[in-house]
């Protein structure tokens, strides 16, 4: 039986609700839960969480899959302090020893600590920004995709525990133009083509 670890880092504040990655997240639940083979938990970063049990659910899980809008091309503050918080907690507890480097070559390995290896993560993100604005020449993010640009950092820092990434999902232009039986749509074949082969 595999295991999944859900995060949603979606969070209600100023004119967000969270709605659109709560749904998300719900999909992601009810796909692998209607699936003998796998077996999940779930948290909601806006809840209350303890550190110490979060880090265990991440030693727990092959697979963690985030779920997370994008606010002025970060993580929502909550997010990004559940992250600050579990994987501070989680040094030698599961996700990282090191930074991997020695004191006698300090100028080598960085980023070769992490003790998540074998394990593997998925990204989904909710956008305002459209599709087009990532991929047209002389619009706003310079034809950088998401993966690429804003959030190369989010995929270092997974790299940084070990893990390896699956095929990540973006939605945009949500705010203006959602049209979320679509996205479901859409989501769903995701899910159903990564995982035909990501575990095994």
């Amino acid at each position: 039986m595999k295991k999944i670890f859900v995060i949603n880092g979606g969070q209600s504040f100023g004119h967000s609700g969270g709605k659109f990655n709560e749904t998300i997240a719900k999909e992601t639940v009810a796909f692998f839960t209607d699936n003998e083979d796998y077996e999940v938990k779930v948290t909601h970063v806006s809840d209350n969480y303890d550190p110490v049990a979060e880090v265990g659910k991440f030693n727990w899980a092959d697979v963690i899959i985030y779920h997370t809008p994008i606010w002025w091309f970060q993580l929502p503050h909550n997010f990004k302090k559940y992250i600050d918080e579990v994987f501070s907690v989680g040094h030698n507890q599961g996700i990282y020893k090191s930074d991997g480097r020695s004191s006698e070559n300090p100028a080598i390995n960085y980023g070769t600590g992490g003790l998540m290896h074998g394990k593997k993560y998925m990204l989904t993100t909710s956008w305002n920004a459209p599709q087009e604005a990532f991929t047209l020449p002389g619009e706003f993010f310079m034809e950088k995709s998401v993966d690429e640009g804003v959030l190369f950092g989010f995929h270092r820092m997974n790299a940084f525990t070990g893990m390896q990434p699956l095929k990540s999902i973006h939605f945009h232009d949500v705010e203006k133009n959602a049209d979320v039986e679509k996205d479901i749509k859409v989501y769903n074949q995701h899910l159903t083509e990564v995982f035909s082969h990501a575990t095994n």
